[in-house]
């Protein structure tokens, strides 16, 4: 005997298929929601893992600058020192020239010529003075070129003057200052503190 089934089997597979999308569509809906979880996560923990290297990177550059300060700080007080070490040097060069400068004076000084002022500008001594002759500074310009600490003389005035007969002659030169010492090791003459005094010359003759 035949079975004649009387369901709607065409509707029941209909709904039966539409089921099965729907949970393909869930389970795609979820698979895609979990993968934007896990790439959102991995994504945040890189960002929160350079976020925090920048973070030590500039605490590390703040420690670096406050160091580079101390060492400027330490640089400007070591030229400070070196400048100070550079004027004691140079004063107590300058103090042993002026002895042996002043002395050169002293015995450099012929006999008929008398000093009246000397002045210095830099290296440059200007010396002024009185004298029995012509002939009496040129000896005079001898011996400072031959002292050592005085090199270049050159006579700027000599003319007959009145009121000392004993030394008519008032003359005006300058010499370059030198350093006998330095000039043999190599160096350069250190600058001799400015001067301005009257100094007694030699006995006339």
């Amino acid at each position: 005997m035949a079975r004649i089934n009387l369901l709607p089997w065409r509707e029941e597979r209909r709904k039966a298929r539409q089921k099965e999308f729907a949970g393909m569509v869930g389970l795609a809906v979820v698979a895609g929601v979990l993968l934007s979880f896990l790439i959102y996560s991995f994504y945040s923990g890189r960002i929160s893992t350079q976020t925090a290297r920048n973070e030590y990177l500039r605490g590390e550059i703040t420690k670096v600058d406050g160091q580079i300060k101390e060492i400027e700080a330490l640089d400007k007080k070591k030229a400070k020192l070196l400048a100070r070490k550079e004027v004691i040097e140079q004063l107590q060069s300058n103090r042993a020239q002026m002895v042996h400068l002043f002395d050169s004076l002293v015995r450099t000084i012929p006999d008929g010529v008398a000093l009246t002022a000397i002045k210095q500008e830099g290296d440059i001594l200007t010396l002024s003075g009185r004298s029995q002759s012509n002939a009496r500074v040129s000896t005079y310009m001898r011996n400072l070129e031959g002292s050592g600490w005085m090199t270049n003389p050159d006579l700027n005035v000599i003319e007959a003057k009145e009121g000392n007969a004993g030394l008519p002659y008032e003359f005006n030169l300058k010499v370059k200052l030198a350093n006998p010492n330095a000039a043999k090791d190599g160096e350069s003459a250190p600058v001799v503190p400015a001067a301005s005094a009257p100094a007694a010359g030699g006995a006339a003759s």
